[in-house]
């Protein structure tokens, strides 16, 4: 049961202004509805019984005691109410006491008349129901409790009272309570009263005037003695598509407390006099809180409500007279909160080395890759639950650490039995740790290209499995492994100055393009890392983009011009931009100015090798992957982690598969970036059916539009299935003049499972969807 408030209009009374005032100075009571509910059984109960008793009663004729009783109660009451209606003040609450006795003074009427009446007329009977049903109906003595005393009548207009809630139990009755017996709102009400928090004062609600009325407009100062809060706390606010007789009422004393004691902390004053000022660092972004560490100032910044998340970490190293930017970082989850470090001294100078437990993988497909500045651990994905296969993207110039963090997610996937292939297009002169403790790896620029084709021959496998099989995602060891190829250095193929042949980029870029078809659902993720990359270098951008949004994108030190990419092609998250990480700690652009000006050799600290801004599913952090001692050119601690496990392996199947794929487009490689004609890589590739024809798609001329768009190749598919449902090994026949298997494979793929043109009949049979 429900504390309910109980008002005057429930009574069919209205409790004036002055009445209201009369009853909180002798401190009116309070009572519980549960408590009012028991009362009013009780007296119905009474009530009940009395009704029996005078039913009864008059018909006996040696019972005449009862109704000198009766008449002797009746008696009393009037000489009771005689007594407290003495004096003005008594006067004022005479009709609660009139109620009280309304029992008896009804009753004594009626029982009289059968004192000399004999016999039983109906009416006696009737009568008595007929009281009992009325007071049992409204209970006079329990709403006597409750009714108001309503003062002397006035007659000045302007005195007129008007209608206020009784007995407040709650606070936003008690707000609602002071606004209607406050002068100066007049005849308006105060409605749909909501705290923002509990335990705080400050509240918002809805005031409204009596029809064809506009609230009144008020001055801080009266609007602020209705509540009695500081001036300047409530406001009244007009209403969006609403008249002037509703407005919206903004009662904050806490925030503007705050407000007051944020003008008087120097901090707030320095965010507001050069951050969020409107020619500041991050105009508009509010400082919500900040806190002080012996080497960290950290501020969360939150965004306007009607506003994204902006900061800009050179801006803002600016602002806060920073010479050093990498001694401010920025996080963001870009939407509206975003968190700013101020470093003494750089935190990452000095990371530990990893553990096994560090790089093992979580039930949440992740693994500790390294230390972020505050001391969290940075973790990555090497796999994604919800999405299955990622893709990655690991970007760094030489220096930047993008090899010894390779090599620990590498490690990583070794000891979370993920299998690694792997290919290094330097000759595996980056990645000489790996060689013979992965699965695979492939040294040099056609190895590198073969063991991508390899790559996608085996999705293909596996997609031709799950379509016989009816399977649509990828579950780990069911009944495959998790595959992660990492392709690096592939800047020595895809970039623009790549001393590669044409026909040799276009074919990679198509292999590229394939892997971001079906591998997500295939359990085959992939990890582009080079020195540079631009998007537009891997082929089908915009799905790259997607894909990598799901897994990591590591910047490491680089110029500026990719950066500049990255931000271009959507990799960063809105609103972010980031400054390159210098090549060495502790070297701002100010002491490189002043050496210079002083005619000096500018001073640094250790290198920033490992430090990187990690961008995961839209969110920014800096980190410094785990630290690596090298030894003999090679790093012994990597190479211990990596041999605690055994090698993950593909299935039986998938071994052949794969093998027999890679040595065929190893020919293949090399025979195409020797520059052989067609013959010639057709004899490089031993004679093996239909290789050729299968990438003449991506072997045309320099112009792209010998490359058949996925639309067409989707129009030619229905073309065929409007014949009846067919199978896909059919259909990949009857289009095979046209279009190699594997794209006709990706394009049935995309028709089922993301345009819903075509559904599965059965095993590998396919139909237009009617």
């Amino acid at each position: 049961m429900t504390t309910e408030p109980i008002t005057a209009h429930a009574f069919g009374t209205v409790w004036t202004e002055q009445a209201a005032r009369y009853e909180l100075g002798r401190s009116a009571r309070y009572e519980h509805a549960r408590s009012i509910h028991r009362r009013v059984k009780l007296e119905r109960a009474v009530y009940g019984a009395a009704t029996l008793g005078i039913t009864i009663t008059p018909q006996s004729e040696t019972l005449w005691q009862s109704h000198l009783a009766a008449a002797t109660a009746a008696a009393g009451s009037l000489a009771w109410l005689w007594r407290k209606g003495q004096g003005r003040a008594r006067l004022a609450r005479l009709h609660q006491d009139l109620q009280r006795t309304l029992p008896l003074s009804r009753r004594q009427p009626l029982t009289s008349p059968t004192c000399f009446n004999p016999g039983t007329p109906w009416w006696e009977i009737a009568d008595a129901i007929g009281w009992g049903l009325t007071m049992t109906a409204t209970a006079p003595v329990s709403r006597a409790r409750q009714l108001p005393t309503p003062p002397a009548a006035s007659t000045d207009a302007a005195t007129q009272p008007k209608a206020l809630q009784l007995a407040p139990t709650t606070y936003e009755e008690d707000r609602a309570y002071r606004w209607a017996a406050a002068r100066a709102t007049g005849t308006t009400r105060l409605t749909h009263v909501t705290r923002y928090q509990h335990g705080l004062p400050d509240f918002h609600g809805i005031v409204v005037a009596e029809a064809g009325e506009a609230v009144p407009d008020l001055n801080p100062t009266a609007l602020a003695a209705v509540f009695d809060f500081p001036p300047g706390s409530v406001v009244l606010e007009p209403i969006p598509n609403s008249g002037p007789g509703r407005k919206h009422l903004i009662a904050a004393p806490t925030a503007l407390a705050r407000r007051a004691q944020a003008d008087d902390d120097p901090m707030h004053r320095l965010w507001n006099a050069k951050v969020s000022h409107p020619k500041g660092a991050a105009p508009g972004m509010i400082l919500a809180d900040y806190r002080t560490e012996p080497n960290r100032i950290a501020l969360r910044v939150t965004a306007p409500d009607d506003q994204l998340i902006q900061l800009n970490q050179k801006k803002i190293a600016r602002a806060f007279d920073y010479k050093d930017t990498s001694l401010v970082m920025v996080e963001t989850d870009g939407l509206g909160d975003g968190l700013i470090s101020l470093y003494r001294t750089h935190p990452l100078l000095n990371v530990r080395e990893a553990t096994a437990a560090d790089l093992t993988m979580a039930p949440d497909g992740t693994i500790a890759l390294g230390q972020q500045p505050d001391g969290r651990i940075g973790r990555i994905p090497l796999y994604d639950p919800q999405m299955g296969a990622i893709t990655d993207l690991f970007v760094g110039a030489p220096g930047a650490g993008k090899s010894v963090t390779l090599l620990h997610v590498i490690a990583a996937e070794r000891i979370s039995g993920i299998v690694s292939i792997v290919a290094d297009a330097q000759d595996g002169m980056s990645l000489p740790e790996v060689d013979g403790r992965v699965f695979h790896f492939g040294k040099g620029i056609a190895a590198t290209a073969a063991t991508l084709a390899a790559a996608v021959d085996l999705g293909k496998y596996r997609e031709s499995v799950s379509a016989e099989n009816g399977w649509g995602s990828f579950e780990i060891g069911n009944p495959w492994p998790l595959v992660n190829v990492t392709l690096d250095e592939l800047n020595r193929i895809l970039s623009a100055d790549a001393t590669v042949p044409r026909p040799f980029r276009k074919w990679v870029t198509g292999l590229v393009g394939d892997t971001q078809s079906t591998g997500r659902k295939l359990g085959l993720g992939i990890r582009f890392a080079a020195q540079s990359i631009h998007l537009a270098d891997l082929g089908d951008k915009d799905r790259i983009r997607a894909n990598a949004k799901n897994g990591t994108v590591w910047l490491g030190r680089t110029n500026s011009s990719t950066t500049q990419h990255m931000a271009r092609d959507g990799v960063l998250p809105p609103g972010v931009e980031i400054a390159p990480i210098p090549r060495y700690f502790g070297t701002g652009e100010g002491s490189a100015i002043n050496a210079a000006f002083e005619g000096k050799e500018a001073q640094h600290g250790p290198i920033t090798a490992g430090m990187a801004n990690i961008i995961n599913g839209g969110s920014l952090f800096t980190n410094r992957t785990w630290f690596a001692r090298k030894e003999n050119k090679t790093y012994p601690h990597l190479i211990d982690l990596m041999e605690s496990h055994d090698i993950p392996w593909l299935t039986e199947q998938e071994v052949i598969v794969f093998g027999v794929s890679y040595q065929r487009w190893l020919a293949f490689a090399e025979a195409l970036l020797a520059g052989e004609g067609e013959e010639g890589i057709q004899e490089a590739v031993d004679a093996h059916q239909g290789v050729v024809k299968e990438q003449s798609a991506f072997l045309g001329d320099d112009e792209d539009d010998d490359q058949p768009s996925a639309s067409s190749i989707k129009d030619r598919i229905l073309d065929v299935l409007a014949n009846g449902p067919m199978a896909l090994k059919d259909v990949r026949k009857r289009l095979a003049d046209e279009f190699a298997a594997g794209s006709v494979n990706n394009a049935m793929g995309e028709l089922h499972n993301i345009d819903g043109l075509v559904t599965v009949v059965s095993r590998g049979v396919y139909q237009l969807t009617q």
